[in-house]
């Protein structure tokens, strides 16, 4: 067995069409993050974990923002991409948790929404909770919104 982490960071958008998606959710009504993907730092930051704890870098490595084909790419594509990459080296994910760092918008209502499709390209239960910073830095300023992931992978 083998434990990963990943955490992604964005702030937001200056462009007001920007959609915001956080855990493959769309997120009504809220300023989207900056990024050459979508920018969903929850999905993210779940890639990251699994890379790492599959021994294979990390997201910046497979799917590079200086790659025009992975502009505005929805973070499914690149989720499924990583997922495939675990599998390919004997792995698959046994465990997953993650955090989302956010002072706004609220996203408890979105959060179950989340933990399903998330749960359904990685193939078991993905838990999505949330978290402020009570004011503190950058994203307590409510300039951005982070993430952290941890995940459990098993030797096929």
């Amino acid at each position: 067995m083998r434990i990963g982490q990943g955490i992604d960071a964005h702030a937001f958008s200056d462009a007001s069409d920007r959609a915001l998606w956080l855990g493959l959710v769309h997120i009504p009504d809220a300023t989207g993050l900056a990024g050459h993907s979508d920018a969903d730092v929850v999905t993210h930051a779940l890639c990251d974990a699994i890379l790492g704890a599959a021994n294979l870098g990390d997201l910046g490595r497979h799917f590079p923002d200086s790659d025009p084909q992975f502009r505005d790419a929805p973070s499914r594509r690149l989720l499924e991409a990583t997922i495939g990459l675990a599998h390919d080296e004997g792995f698959r994910v046994l465990s997953a948790d993650v955090t989302i760092i956010a002072e706004a918008p609220r996203l408890a209502p979105f959060m179950p929404a989340m933990s399903r499709a998330l749960s359904e390209v990685v193939g078991t239960t993905v838990s999505v909770k949330a978290t402020t910073l009570e004011g503190l830095g950058a994203l307590g300023r409510g300039e951005g919104i982070a993430a952290s992931a941890v995940i459990l992978l098993e030797e096929t």
